[in-house]
């Protein structure tokens, strides 16, 4: 088959892309690359006019007559490459805003691909309108929009999120789910809020290419050493502020016991480098599942503080603590689990085994490739 992927988030496409050749497919992948993350893509659209004086201009345009620069600059691009985004067998589109652009562009961009391609199904994968509006309504226990809720971050700071819930949005979301031939969770966050809805296909698990990440068994003969990546744009929104508040009573408490790492906003390859030495992983709070960086790493056996929430457990038949430490917004239990791996560095090597074990089970690149494949078959047009 032939293949376009639009968009990528956290390597997921770079991945699917990685099984789907495996198995003889080709495969095309078309997007920005995750910002700063800067994942490789074969057709890159970049977004501009986000520093410095052309961010300004884009302000200034904005204000007087809303238009968007970086929309109207990425459509410019997208009409550069047209010819290289039709005729696909299936498309598959990473979020309901893949291309980043206004809704009233993305629409148009998305109506080429409707128009020039056979199927498209897309994954709810990121924030999008049905995960927003189950978290907006607290049906959760927690979420990513708690500290919006709780006063920590304005409106402002969570347009990324919250734009789901405005009519622009609600309607490109309407758009999308007229043409698509379904939609795919990637994880637990988005798959509860979909569960009862008519176009669903499923929970496809991310895939990892366990190939291309080495295991190293955990070295305990020094000091343990804990990694703290932080993405500034993301650092309320993931909980970040629990884990440094947790991590300075560690410190004070195990000066020799414990080193920390803290980095902000690596590139993902000088990101790997930095959190080789790791033992511990703080990944996210508001979180059930893992997502992409959590999975990665504990392919590598490295022990990750994530969403690892009772839901997930019962999916996957596992017992809490054994695979991953579910990382909940609480201050002194993010402090309990870390002085339970500190105290009883056993548990760290039991845990490293169990997690890789884990992840070639359920999230094998080639597996979930070969899963995709079934379900957009099973539901494609003839």
């Amino acid at each position: 088959m032939k293949i376009l992927l639009l968009g990528e988030y956290s390597r997921l496409h770079n991945s699917l892309k990685e099984g789907l050749q495996e198995l003889g497919h080709e495969v095309v992948i078309a997007g920005t690359s995750d910002g700063f993350k800067k994942y490789p893509v074969d057709i890159c659209f970049k977004e501009n006019y986000k520093t410095g004086a052309s961010l300004l201009s884009k302000k200034v345009i904005n204000k007087l007559t809303k238009t968007d620069l970086t929309s109207i600059d990425l459509q410019n691009q997208f009409k550069k490459h047209q010819n290289n985004l039709k005729g696909y067998d299936v498309v598959q589109l990473i979020n309901e805003n893949s291309f980043y652009t206004v809704p009233k562009i993305e629409k148009k961009l998305l109506d080429f691909i409707f128009s020039n391609n056979k199927n498209v199904f897309l994954l709810s994968c990121g924030a999008d309108v049905p995960s927003v509006e189950y978290a907006f309504q607290k049906k959760f226990k927690y979420s990513i929009l708690d500290p919006y809720f709780e006063g920590k971050l304005s409106k402002r700071d969570y347009w990324s999120v919250l734009k789901y819930l405005t009519k622009p949005y609600q309607d490109l979301h309407k758009y999308i789910y007229k043409h698509i031939q379904g939609v795919i969770a990637s994880d637990l966050d988005y798959h509860i809020p979909l569960k009862d809805h008519k176009q669903y296909l499923g929970l496809i698990p991310n895939p990892i290419n366990t190939k291309k990440l080495v295991y190293s068994p955990l070295d305990l003969s020094d000091k343990i050493v804990i990694f703290h990546g932080v993405n500034s744009e993301n650092y309320i929104k993931k909980g970040g502020p629990f884990f440094d508040s947790a991590l300075k009573i560690i410190a004070d408490k195990y000066p020799d016991k414990v080193e920390i790492i803290r980095t902000e906003d690596l590139p993902y390859n000088l990101y790997l480098e930095k959190y080789n030495r790791a033992h511990i992983i703080l990944d996210q709070v508001l979180a059930y599942d893992q997502g992409f960086n959590a999975l990665e790493a504990m392919s590598r056996g490295k022990v990750v503080f994530t969403g690892a929430e009772h839901e997930w457990l019962d999916y996957y038949n596992l017992k809490e603590n054994t695979v991953a430490i579910n990382a909940l917004p609480q201050v002194s239990n993010l402090v309990k689990h870390l002085e339970w791996l500190i105290d009883q560095p056993e548990n760290l090597l039991e845990i490293s085994k169990n997690a890789r074990a884990f992840v070639e089970k359920e999230h094998d690149y080639i597996n979930i490739a070969r899963t995709y494949l079934d379900t957009w078959k099973n539901h494609s047009k003839v």
